[in-house]
């Protein structure tokens, strides 16, 4: 098995959630969503993320608004909407409940 491929996919695997927490902090703008999640070690790359919002925004758990931009062309901005909320909060419990249970099963000794 590769390590690497391991690794990419566990962080795959959370995407939506990091990305939905994002936003949920207010308007947002992809790039800077992409630049909070590599900081973080979860690596994306634009032909990832813009793919995701656009099946937030069609499943209702995101929309966007375009702003004007003085230094270039306008700028898509996301937001959360009630539903994302909801969404984001049964997400939230699942993690929790994974990392419990993760966390159960690794500190485990061996008998």
């Amino acid at each position: 098995m590769n390590l690497e491929n391991t690794q990419v996919q566990m962080r795959k695997g959370i995407l939506e959630f990091c990305i939905l927490h994002i936003i949920s902090r207010g308007e947002v703008y992809a790039s800077d969503m992409l630049e909070e999640l590599t900081s973080a070690k979860i690596m994306v790359v634009e032909g990832t993320i813009y793919p995701l919002l656009t099946r937030l925004r069609k499943a209702g758990l995101v929309e966007y608004k375009w702003v004007e931009s003085t230094s270039g062309p306008p700028r898509k901005y996301f937001t959360i909407t009630d539903e994302g909320s909801t969404f984001l909060n049964s997400l939230g419990m699942t993690w929790n409940e994974l990392m419990e249970s993760t966390n159960q099963i690794i500190s485990e000794k061996q008998s």
